[in-house]
């Protein structure tokens, strides 16, 4: 009997975990990625509590331990550059209870394409033009002119999901704007402490700079904002002066930093936004990760949402692509989703005010996270569910 036939949208973290899993479900697997190939760099993503199993499961967690990004944590400083707080990477996993492996974006995307390359067919500079789902398959047209026939097509394209657009509707409709944006970039910005992400807050922004042992620094600016900016997140120029705008006249080293943002190549501007959807599938369509439950930055559960949700997608097809099956997807993603989509970290990262500053400062020097991450003990995890791959057969 042949392989019935999957098609992956995107190909960052969600896609090509998702690829790895539906290989070992028994499925012909190809990924279509709108950029010329993959996107190296960019900002670091945490790898904890379900994701490091997941990671584990796939063979990986050593690669991904030797890719980490060696931090010693968080540090807060004033206009004058000195220092009123630090928050020591200790402290950081007793608030979330569990280890916390930081890596680049990049590396980690490299790494799933590596895993996946032998067994998947990518399609790079490619994009989906159509998409019509019928009770048996799903036709889908190409930027390349053709049209093909797959047994489900996953939408693993994040926030600005083609995939969701196309059959489930506008973003508006799902996409919510959580009073804020931010901007990153990998360039040289020699300020703070080597291993020490060096933070300096006004209210309601915050400009950070990350400086690990070797390789470009990470620069990150996060402002908020009540209501959301009008403008085209594919137009980089304006979005590099709205960022100016915002910044233009804070204190510290912000000026400069925001000189080596118009430098960088690598700039990334956009809003802080979540995607929240009734149902994350349409017939034989279906969505993971950003594309279904965007999080948002702020969780700083980006990549464990991903991974988590392209182990349970492609475990539940296994079975076939049934709406029993969907549905245990959703029954088995949902709680982590609901849960990481609850905790957002800004009240960290950018306080509203002078007298948030001050207690957030005051949090931070405090042992009470750590005494409070003992008292609760090992972080409740929701249960990673056993697939048998391997025994499928079509």
């Amino acid at each position: 009997m042949s392989r019935p036939k999957a098609l992956v949208v995107g190909a960052s973290i969600a896609g090509p975990a998702t690829a790895f899993w539906l290989v070992r479900a028994g499925y012909e697997v190809t990924v279509v990625e709108q950029s010329a190939g993959l996107r190296e760099g960019g900002n670091g993503v945490d790898i904890r509590s379900e994701a490091l199993a997941v990671v584990e499961r796939m063979g990986l967690l050593p690669a991904v331990r030797a890719k980490a990004l060696f931090t010693k944590g968080l540090r807060f400083v004033d206009r004058n550059d000195r220092e009123r707080a630090r928050m020591p990477v200790a402290k950081m996993e007793a608030m979330v209870r569990s280890e916390d492996i930081e890596i680049k974006r990049g590396d980690l995307a490299e790494m799933l394409y590596q895993a996946t390359q032998a067994s998947v067919e990518y399609l790079f500079g490619t994009t989906i033009t159509s998409i019509a789902s019928h009770e048996t398959h799903v036709d889908v047209g190409l930027s390349t002119g053709t049209m093909q026939k797959f047994d489900v097509v996953v939408g693993a394209d994040g926030l600005h999901s083609r995939v969701r657009h196309l059959a489930f509707g506008p973003e508006r409709a799902f996409v919510r704007f959580k009073n804020h944006y931010f901007a990153f970039s990998n360039t040289a910005a020699p300020f703070g402490l080597t291993e020490w992400t060096t933070f300096y807050n006004e209210p309601g922004r915050s400009a950070s700079v990350f400086r690990p042992a070797s390789g470009p620094d990470h620069l990150n600016f996060i402002f908020r904002r009540d209501i959301p900016l009008a403008y085209d997140f594919r137009d980089v120029p304006a979005q590099r002066l709205l960022l100016r705008d915002a910044f233009t006249g804070m204190g510290w080293h912000v000026a400069a930093l925001l000189d080596a943002f118009d430098r960088a190549d690598d700039f990334y501007f956009d809003s802080i936004s979540q995607v929240h959807l009734p149902v994350w599938s349409n017939g034989r369509v279906v969505l993971v990760g950003d594309a279904a439950y965007c999080a948002s930055p702020a969780s700083g559960a980006g990549a464990m949402l991903a991974l988590t949700g392209a182990y349970r997608l492609a475990g539940a097809l296994a079975q076939g692509v049934t709406t029993p099956a969907l549905a245990a997807y959703e029954a088995a993603q949902r709680p982590l989703v609901d849960a990481k989509q609850k905790a957002l970290f800004t009240g960290i990262t950018v306080p509203k005010s002078r007298l948030g500053i001050l207690v957030r400062n005051l949090v931070a020097a405090s042992p009470a996270l750590t005494l409070l991450g003992k008292i609760q003990g090992p972080d409740k995890q929701t249960e990673l569910e056993e697939y048998e791959f391997s025994s499928v057969a079509w």
